[in-house]
């Protein structure tokens, strides 16, 4: 007879939505075990072999799936800008707002203005929500600092954030994401003091798992960007970039020959960009919140990316100008409704798509043996009804690393 099979936790009543290889790959009436925070038991619960668990769970009905992941968030700044809302639904465009010191020259004073503390307390207020959302693992972007010292109070507020919620943070270092006013006008020698100066002491202090940078014509270069790169990858520091958001610069295919992570935004992408990322591997990160918010028009070339097979994640993008959001439920639906994503698609792309996005494919993003056991029971009929309800309470448990939380 086979020795039973030990678990610390047994997790059953519920059918799941497993998202291995991007699809539902439903199983009813099925069953989690999880040992030492990783799935090592998953499938129909009737099939359970001999086992033993030191506790079980009946999670009463429901559908579970992987723990929502949020690949490209800005949750932490001082201030807001509800202000700039206000002057863009008067007709104000984005870059005219950003010319006249609004945009993210405002959120950079605030953010410098602000103590660690004070910028804790707002980004917790903040995170608060996406986690009763359904997230169990948040990207968090700096680049309202844009000193040395204020870019990295921002990185070490996000680290400390999952000190104080069950929650995994990965941090990026968005330091080439606006000119600073001390540098008005000399573009070139903030990318000197960002390659020079920045991204050593940052990568030295360990505060952050990538970079990131804005390519567009109201921020940087395809050359300057380059330059910053070339720097993080010496530093073993793997990249990603905001590319095609506003104009055609050819950033996702620079992205793609440095391997980036994922290239965002990307309404503006070319097929030449798109069979360059598929080549890398790089992951677009659809962000509908900002499209939304800022009333574009142009929309990502989805059929492209689908007929490239290049993966796609969708994010919050939460910010304090362009994607106030709190909600990456209503972003699933915004995906669908905005961009034509399917509901699996969009499923797809806040797990394990995301999980790639954030070079977290070997243990996030599905539920198979061997991932961290992060899940989440909702209290729905179909798992197509998380792009199909805009808001309401689905989350009915919450489970991080194997552990019951609250949030």
């Amino acid at each position: 007879m086979s020795q039973a099979i030990k678990f610390d936790s047994l997790w059953y009543g519920f059918h799941l939505a497993s998202m291995q290889g991007g699809h539902y790959q439903s199983i009813e009436n099925a069953a989690i075990g999880v040992n030492q925070q990783h799935i090592v038991w998953i499938g129909e619960y009737a099939a359970l072999p001999a086992y033993q668990a030191e506790q079980k769970h009946d999670l009463g009905g429901g559908w579970v799936t992987p723990g929502l992941i949020d690949c490209h968030t800005h949750l932490i700044f001082g201030g807001n800008r509800a202000s700039e809302f206000e002057q863009r639904l008067n007709g104000i465009s984005y870059q005219q707002i950003a010319k006249a010191g609004g945009g993210i020259a405002a959120s950079v004073r605030d953010t410098r203005a602000a103590s660690q503390q004070q910028l804790a307390d707002s980004a917790k207020r903040r995170l608060s929500p996406l986690l009763k959302d359904g997230v169990t693992t948040v990207e968090i972007k700096s680049g309202y600092g844009l000193t040395s010292t204020d870019e990295a109070k921002m990185l070490q507020v996000a680290r400390d954030l999952a000190k104080d919620f069950p929650v995994d943070v990965q941090t990026t270092c968005l330091a080439a994401h606006a000119l600073p006013p001390e540098f008005e006008g000399r573009a070139d020698d903030y990318i000197d003091y960002l390659c020079e100066q920045l991204l050593p002491q940052i990568a030295h202090l360990g505060l952050a798992d990538a970079v990131d940078a804005f390519c567009e014509g109201i921020a940087f270069s395809p050359a300057q960007v380059e330059r910053y790169f070339k720097v993080a990858q010496s530093l073993g520091l793997p990249v990603k970039l905001h590319a095609e958001q506003l104009s055609a610069l050819g950033g996702s295919s620079l992205a793609a020959r440095y391997q980036a992570l994922s290239a965002d935004h990307l309404e503006y992408l070319t097929e030449q960009d798109v069979a360059a990322m598929a080549q890398s591997g790089t992951v677009a990160v659809l962000l509908p919140g900002a499209f939304f918010c800022l009333k574009e028009s142009q929309k990502p070339p989805i059929a492209l990316l689908r007929q490239y097979g290049v993966p796609m994640a969708i994010a919050s993008d939460a910010n304090p100008g362009t994607s106030p959001v709190l909600s990456l439920r209503l972003m699933m639906n915004m995906a669908c409704t905005l961009f034509g994503l399917t509901p699996e698609e969009a499923l797809a792309g806040t797990t394990i798509h995301a999980a790639k996005a954030l070079g977290l494919a070997k243990t996030h993003g599905q539920l198979s043996l061997g991932k961290i056991a992060d899940f989440v029971c909702w209290d729905i009929d179909s798992p197509g009804e998380l792009s199909y309800w805009l808001g309401g309470d689905l989350l009915k448990a919450r489970v991080k690393a194997g552990e019951l939380t609250d949030v």
